[in-house]
């Protein structure tokens, strides 16, 4: 079909992928004889970002960038290294729980690989673990950012879907906790097989000091679930609030952010809001265009032909998704197929859209360490040096984990539905 032609040869191309949704729609429009569908172009764009929802992705991206900017990151890890303890292996665990402790702030799995891959992989190579291990540890414990809340992932589910943003982030506690537990499980059989290093007896600060300084830190992932589970504020709300709480404690308490750095911090959230919203507003024509068009239609009716029963239809959305992760961003590929595929969920097969939610977002997730085009991957190996593929070899058992929770939140709809 000359369509996926232009669209796959345009991505291929290295075309921006909003500009390759809005070439798309404008190539099927010309195909279909449909140029009055030009004059709602400018509509569909603006009418795509002027949702409610959507302002919670550049509130938690400041959120990210005030607890980076505050120092946070060291702190967490320094407070994750007393949950864990000093013991052989407790690096890795602590690199684990640090990215647990990040993903309930940054909420993305790509600025969370990029982050941590500068903090915890060095940390690890200097206490003698294997360089390529820590990067394929790390760069595997960015899955978390997508499903522990708040995910931006959940956010961009919520407004597609229409359904409760808060309660997504609820559904992804439990999914998120196991893939914590598999990836500790994953962290101790490797370590069997490849004893680590003896940890260095280090003369550090009293542990009473390292608590003392690590818990503002948690003051901010504490105020964004406590508000939404209590009911006191959206999610919207909640983000707004621990960006307050972020500035107050890094401007007051760790004393590291510059009234003169702000304004480049807001610069850089302007720029990653802006580029998230565009590919909004692009998907928003793609998608008006293929609706207007009935190519949903034809796409719904090969499924039913082919999935006779919802177990049938997940396995077909896993195979999907896994493949549709490989190559596009998350977010572009949630906001291309999440219209498509939702009212075949839940319309004809009964699936919770909760469900489908977690699944969607873990399965686009994976695609960030898969190849052959995984950006996890290359956001790893463009900080480290190594190459992708062997970052992709090292962070197989994970990968493994990540699957296996994934086929059980498929079997047992029980363990995301809220």
């Amino acid at each position: 079909m000359p369509f996926f032609g232009v669209f796959l040869s345009t991505l291929f191309a290295g075309v921006p992928i909003a500009f390759v949704l809005v070439l798309s729609a404008m190539f099927l429009v010309f195909v279909s004889g449909e140029h009055v569908l030009f004059l709602s172009f400018q509509q569909q764009f603006f009418g795509g970002m002027e949702k409610y929802g959507l302002l919670a992705l550049p509130l938690f991206i400041i959120v990210g960038e005030l607890m980076g900017e505050g120092g946070v990151a060291k702190r967490l890890i320094a407070l994750s290294s007393l949950v864990v303890g000093n013991f052989r292996g407790g690096l890795a665990y602590i690199n684990l729980f640090a990215n647990a402790l990040m993903a309930s702030i940054l909420g993305s799995a790509v600025a969370q690989i990029s982050v941590m891959n500068k903090v915890m992989a060095p940390e690890m190579e200097r206490a003698g673990y294997s360089k390529i291990y820590s990067i394929a540890l790390t760069t595997s414990a960015g899955l978390l950012a997508p499903i522990l809340p708040p995910s931006m992932l959940f956010v961009v589910f919520g407004v597609l879907a229409q359904v409760s943003i808060g309660d997504m982030f609820i559904a992804g506690i439990l999914p998120g906790v196991m893939l914590v537990v598999g990836f500790i499980i994953a962290i101790a059989v490797i370590g069997i097989f490849s004893p680590y290093p003896k940890p260095e007896v280090k003369n550090g600060p009293p542990r009473k000091d390292i608590l003392k300084q690590g818990m503002p830190a948690l003051l901010v992932p504490l105020v964004i679930v406590a508000s939404i589970l209590g009911g006191i504020a959206t999610p919207t709300e909640s983000a707004a609030l621990a960006a307050v709480v972020a500035f107050v404690v890094g401007r007051f308490i760790y004393k590291e952010i510059s009234v003169k750095n702000l304004p480049s911090l807001f610069s850089r959230t302007a720029i990653s809001s802006g580029i998230i919203l565009v590919l909004i507003g692009a998907a928003q024509i793609f998608g008006f265009v293929i609706t207007y068009l009935q190519i949903p239609g034809h796409i719904v009716n090969w499924i039913t032909e082919v999935a006779d029963t919802a177990m049938m239809f997940l396995l077909l959305l896993n195979l999907l998704l896994l493949a549709v992760g490989m190559f596009l961003d998350a977010i572009a590929a949630m906001i291309i197929v999440v219209p498509l595929l939702l009212p075949v969920a839940v319309g004809i097969y009964g699936i919770n859209p909760y469900h489908f939610g977690v699944i969607i977002c873990l399965n686009l997730a994976l695609g960030l360490v898969t190849p052959p085009i995984g950006s996890g991957l290359f956001i790893a190996a463009s900080v480290s040096g190594e190459k992708p593929g062997d970052i992709a070899k090292k962070a197989l058992p994970f990968i493994f984990v990540s699957i296996l929770v994934l086929g059980l939140l498929s079997l047992f709809p029980s363990l995301v539905i809220t």
